[in-house]
């Protein structure tokens, strides 16, 4: 049975260097491209895309409902749906200008790549994420062990994550060089630390208590002071996996190198959350905890776009509309205190947002029109 047309993979391979090099798409993104069109031509059969049908984009739809992962059991999500489906028609919208394939396809075919409106009502929906609470994270940090230098390195890579709200991605690659201590800051230089779209980014320690700031500070002089790490080693070295006397595989001490991927520190958040008897938030929720507490912490628009800068978010609403939704459970804690003030029947100036927020609000809105 065909599992490929080679006329197929030259124009792909055509494509996906259009992506890279024209539209600058990173390499983790054409991946999940190639991977839909190629579950896309498993459903056609691996025919010549000249061919294509508007029959082939609805068996393709027909075939994601029905599809089941193997590993969970569960159908696809429809927001997994919604992706690839706009994967493969964005691929049938450059391949209709194509030579070759100009007077075989039209552009408008690529439109029945679309998901139904209930479906992409339900695929792009707002749905509320677990956050920690600061207390949640400190209750984690006091509950681990800091004995060995591997239990030194993981309490540290939480606390650090707390303090900064860098990406989990980024810290893994990040050398002792990149933080200041002296000035509390951290150099994201995307020349050697791999940040969000490469930008290069300055982060100052969050305000969220001394406590936290010491186990970072305790574990940096540890590096340079009993381990001797110079500037270029790694703020988080890797482990060295071997084989125990015991003839099992485990993590034996600490290696002069970076983690190539954040998939390690993720398995520490796990099994910190989980050893503390709480429920398990990855390492990007830390960055809606700190969201959150900006929010209640700032007392002016500057103060807050100051604050959104260091989450390393170029516009305030980023901060505002995917890291600061305010929880149903403190959203009802709010409407019910606002309904027991002295003249809750009526808004009074001194109740209204001064102009000043309205104006910063007003001015950020216009920016994404």
């Amino acid at each position: 049975m065909r599992k490929h047309h080679p006329k197929n993979e030259r124009i792909k391979r055509q494509y996906l260097a259009y992506l890279e090099e024209a539209k600058r798409m990173s390499e983790k993104t054409t991946d999940q491209v190639a991977a839909a069109i190629a579950m896309f031509e498993a459903s056609s059969g691996y025919k010549d895309f000249v061919l294509f049908r508007i029959e082939q984009a609805r068996k393709f739809k027909r075939d994601m409902t029905d599809y089941v992962n193997p590993e969970t059991g569960k159908p696809l999500a429809k927001a997994t749906m919604r992706s690839r489906l706009n994967h493969v028609k964005a691929f049938f919208q450059w391949l209709s200008r194509e030579p070759g394939y100009r007077s075989k396809l039209r552009y408008s075919d690529a439109d029945y790549f679309n998901l139904s409106a209930n479906d992409t009502r339900i695929a792009t929906a707002k749905r509320e994420q677990p956050v920690p609470s600061a207390e949640q994270i400190r209750y984690v940090l006091k509950s681990m062990k800091a004995a060995t230098d591997i239990e030194k390195r993981d309490r540290a890579l939480i606390a650090f994550t707390f303090l900064t709200g860098i990406r989990d991605d980024a810290m893994a690659s990040l050398s002792i060089k990149h933080v200041d201590l002296e000035r509390r800051q951290v150099f994201q230089d995307a020349r050697d630390v791999r940040t969000k779209n490469r930008k290069t980014i300055t982060t100052w320690f969050f305000p969220i208590g001394a406590d936290v700031e010491e186990v970072v500070r305790e574990w940096i002089e540890y590096l340079t002071s009993e381990k001797l790490f110079g500037p270029d080693d790694p703020l988080f070295p890797s482990t060295h996996v071997t084989k125990g006397q015991d003839g099992l595989f485990g993590a034996r001490r600490l290696l002069r190198s970076n983690w190539s991927n954040a998939g390690p520190i993720r398995r520490i958040f796990k099994q910190a959350f989980e050893s503390a008897d709480l429920p398990y938030f990855n390492p990007h929720s830390f960055r809606k905890t700190l969201a959150q507490i900006g929010e209640r912490t700032c007392r002016t628009p500057e103060e807050f776009k100051a604050w959104s800068q260091n989450l390393g978010h170029e516009n305030v609403l980023t901060t505002f509309t995917s890291y600061g939704a305010v929880s149903t459970h403190r959203q009802a804690e709010i409407l019910g205190s606002l309904g027991q003030g002295p003249d809750s029947s009526d808004l009074t100036e001194e109740g209204a947002p001064d102009s000043a927020t309205i104006q910063f609000v007003l001015e950020h809105l216009r920016k994404q029109i």
